[in-house]
């Protein structure tokens, strides 16, 4: 008798399977809530009076991210259209005026066709999705890029959206679709030249003005913060001009991973550098002391 109390007893201290299922959500739900404070105090501690303009990102991490999980590349491109839902909502939130983001590059045509088909049909099947929202929003839909390369099905549903959120004042949210850098200068010089040719321009007249005229991103300001995720260090052929004096932060976040959280991070970083645009740091802080 004496060894079955000692056996009730010690097992009577044991918490239940019943206990610990309903405390699963309680330890979820607390960690959603710190977690929304850390989000919430980053978010506080941004300067809204030096926001970047414009913030351009390279989208990076899709496909590693679906194979990390032991899913297919398409996987990753799917969760990766959340993260663009989010990082658009939150560059609303807080002002900024224009956010480009690298979607597909002239490079990625030589990927597998499986994963460019799917690509496009995702893009066509999201766009005509969150028209209504963009709309509610009051965000504004641009393109760069060489669309002609675009199957005719995704140029009529970007089109249709393009005219649809014309009208709209707030973030101007710019896809690169089937976009290079070098193709966008090499365009831009053959357009120069055609013109020269027809006594338009005066050769001895053109200036980095002239240029920035003929880029697709002419009527845009330039990039002031760019970011690239899942770890890699280079530009891979994106705003190659434009970025000339962007502040480039790289995480090693894949792009499905990064939401608000780590773009108020990037900005906040950004926030912190002293941008001086070939002047030393006395006059840049000359330049800021304001004047009696």
């Amino acid at each position: 008798m004496l060894a079955a109390a000692c056996w009730i007893a010690a097992h009577s201290r044991r918490p239940s399977a019943n206990i610990i299922i309903r405390s699963v959500p309680i330890v979820f739900s607390r960690f959603a809530a710190f977690k929304q404070h850390v989000m919430e105090s980053l978010k506080a501690s941004i300067d809204l009076n030096h926001l970047p303009k414009h913030i351009a990102i390279i989208m990076d991490g899709n496909g590693r991210w679906a194979q990390e999980q032991g899913q297919d590349r398409l996987y990753g491109h799917f969760h990766g259209v959340e993260s663009v839902r989010n990082i658009v909502e939150g560059c609303a939130e807080l002002g900024i005026g224009y956010l480009t983001l690298y979607a597909f590059s002239t490079e990625n045509w030589d990927r597998p066709e499986y994963e460019v088909t799917g690509l496009m049909e995702l893009l066509v099947d999201t766009i005509r999705k969150e028209v209504e929202t963009l709309n509610k929003n009051n965000i504004r839909l641009h393109v760069i890029g060489d669309m002609k390369m675009l199957p005719d099905y995704a140029q009529q549903e970007l089109n249709e959206a393009l005219s649809l959120t014309a009208a709209n004042t707030g973030l101007n949210l710019v896809m690169a679709l089937s976009y290079s850098s070098r193709w966008e200068l090499v365009n831009a010089v053959k357009n120069i030249a055609v013109d020269v040719k027809a006594g338009k321009i005066d050769p001895a007249a053109i200036t980095q003005d002239t240029l920035q005229q003929y880029l697709t991103t002419s009527n845009f300001p330039d990039p002031e913060l760019m970011i690239r995720t899942s770890g890699e260090y280079r530009i891979s052929n994106f705003l190659l001009y434009q970025l000339a004096y962007a502040e480039l932060y790289f995480t090693d976040v894949r792009w499905p991973d990064f939401r608000k959280e780590k773009l108020y991070e990037a900005i906040v970083d950004f926030q912190k550098r002293e941008r001086r645009f070939g002047k030393t740091s006395q006059q840049v802080k000359q330049q800021e002391i304001p004047a009696r």
